[in-house]
């Protein structure tokens, strides 16, 4: 493990509160009655409740001034100073908590427990004059600098993407905005549940691992049950299994959880991802988009105080109603084309005419459906309806009560991309297993996003499903809609990343192939050069200056080598 000499540092100071007989790690409960957002927001109009705070949080800054320090001091809610007086902590002859523990065992990044009261300084900063402070944990990782001024611009800020959603914690940490982010997704499924809640809709669990996959065009993960010795699959969708309930007699159910899909990677697409499904029983397509909405209104306004949100710039409005446009008019209104009017045939040849990529597998509905990715979605901007789409495209799906060859389904588009699916759904359970038997069909010649035969489901509907709508919707594209993130791994706390390179300390011969004669090698390990990469990325001329004082601090009788033999290290 590659040690930096702060990381070495840190450790060191452990020790030494332990040596001291503190523990740097103590497990009894800690009481907090008040947080940094309530002081800094009600002091001045209530101060007598202050008289007397504990709070816990994490040490962000220092400035020591002798015998008086300030800090600044972050919990759950946000920031506040903290006032340290060396007599305060110490009021007898021994100094050592403030000379020793406070001024040269504590780093930034550490988490303590503060008990004071609170005051407005002569700068009129409202800050807490600390009594009493306790070590709860000693950070052994330096957080990365952050520097902001007096506007609150940042500088030398955390911003490396890859670096952020590995270890999202530190962003967390030294981001607080990011917090904002996540604090607003919950505020999307809390306003969804309750709503559905009023509604008497029940909230369910169906099966993440599942013997066949079904509910959606998708490639899906597999896995293996060892005990059972059987092959399964991680779901790519909640439907299937939520429409068995409907058949069951529960005239809503819903379900908030993770789907997987085992496709490509990009800034509107992770392999795992949050939807939530809806099933009303006695409900239609129609009745859906008046539902969906109703709901987003009221998620916006819950989310940012109103219906409007700017993303990318652009004003979107999610009062209700929205435009409904059906996927043939909307590809005749942006391409001129009008696909009701061609075959199978023409179509394809029309998207080679295109340059799009295409092949004998695709189905007339199919490449409708690419069609429209292709040249269509972008141009939809404001919250907009696509309804009633190709039957080959829909195979859960209701047929259209008036349109030959379309089913009742829509699917809602906002700034280009799709947020939800819905549909009138399919409960007659022989043409169901017709659809099913169709999707195989497409699988033979290629389609490995087609569907399976799910004889069970068709068992179910069998019974009996009354007429229903459903609907999914997806929780990260909307809430990078609310948010104004462009990018999917922003609303998500953990996203999927490739394996991290691990760097290997490079070994004295390394070093020396690299043009470093061997007498300088334990100085640049102690300047943190720890490796080949590190060293050719470095500043030949920072490592010359620093290089001075190494000599001296590790008594090494060499003649100091010359700015252009530096240079060449680097080279």
């Amino acid at each position: 493990m590659l040690l930096s000499e702060q990381e070495i540092l840190r450790r060191q100071k452990r020790e030494e509160l332990m040596r001291m007989g503190i523990e740097p790690y103590p497990a009894e409960e800690f009481v907090v009655n008040a947080y940094a957002a309530d002081i800094l927001k009600n002091y001045e109009n209530n101060k007598i409740d202050y008289k007397n705070v504990t709070m816990a949080g994490r040490l962000m800054g220092f400035r020591i001034m002798g015998s008086a320090a300030f800090a600044e001091f972050q919990d759950a809610t946000g920031r506040v100073q903290l006032y340290f007086r060396r007599d305060d902590l110490c009021p007898g002859e021994d100094k050592t908590l403030y000379n020793t523990v406070f001024k040269k065992l504590l780093d930034i990044g550490d988490i303590i427990a503060v008990q004071g009261f609170v005051f407005t300084t002569q700068t009129g900063e409202i800050s807490v004059h600390v009594q009493e402070f306790k070590i709860l944990n000693k950070s052994l990782r330096p957080l990365p600098v952050v520097k902001r001024d007096e506007d609150g611009n940042v500088h030398d800020g955390f911003t490396d993407p890859e670096l952020r959603y590995r270890q999202r914690y530190v962003d967390l940490i030294v981001n607080p905005e990011v917090r904002d982010i996540f604090i607003k997704r919950a505020r999307i499924i809390t306003t969804m549940r309750s709503y559905f809640d009023a509604n008497n809709w029940l909230e369910v669990e169906t099966p993440v691992l599942q013997s066949i996959h079904g509910g959606a065009a998708a490639r899906p993960f597999t896995t293996h049950h060892n005990a059972l010795d059987l092959g399964l699959y991680l779901r790519i969708a909640t439907e299937l299994h939520l429409k068995r309930l409907i058949v069951g007699g529960f005239e809503g159910v819903y379900e908030f959880g993770k789907l997987f899909r085992n496709e490509g990677m990009d800034r509107t697409h992770n392999p795992e991802f949050t939807t939530v499904e809806l099933y009303v029983a006695y409900k239609d397509y129609l009745w859906m988009m008046k539902m969906t909405e109703d709901v987003l209104e009221k998620v916006a306004v819950a989310v940012n105080g109103t219906t409007k949100a700017v993303f990318g710039g652009v004003e979107l409005d999610f009062a209700g109603p929205y435009p409904r446009l059906s996927i043939t008019d909307a590809i005749k209104q942006y391409t001129g084309l009008d696909v009701e009017a061609l075959d199978e045939v023409a179509i394809r040849e029309q998207c080679r005419a295109w340059g799009m990529e295409v092949n004998e597998s695709m189905g007339k509905g199919k490449l409708i459906d690419e069609i429209f990715g292709e040249k269509v979605e972008s141009n939809i901007i404001q919250p907009t309806f696509i309804i009633d789409h190709p039957v080959e495209m829909s195979p859960l799906t209701k047929k259209h009560r008036t349109k030959k060859g379309m089913v009742e389904r829509f699917e809602l588009f906002v700034n280009g991309r799709e947020v939800a699916n819905a549909y009138s759904e399919l409960n007659d359970p022989i043409e169901q297993k017709e659809r099913f038997e169709d999707q195989l069909r497409l699988k033979e010649k290629g389609d490995d996003e087609a569907m399976e035969m799910d004889d069970d489901f068709i068992r179910s509907l069998e019974y009996g499903m009354p007429p229903t709508a459903g609907i999914g919707i997806g929780i990260d594209r909307l809430t990078m809609l609310l948010t104004d993130n462009a990018s999917i791994q922003e609303v998500i706390f953990f996203p999927q990343m490739r394996p991290e390179k691990k760097a290997e300390m490079a070994k004295e011969s390394d070093y020396v192939t690299a043009g470093v004669p061997a007498v300088w090698v334990p100085a640049l390990q102690k300047m943190n050069i720890l490796t080949i990469e590190q060293l050719k990325s470095a500043n030949p001329n920072k490592i010359f200056n620093d290089l001075g004082g190494m000599r001296k601090k590790l008594k090494i009788d060499e003649k100091m080598p010359q700015l252009d033999d530096v240079k060449s290290w680097v080279g």
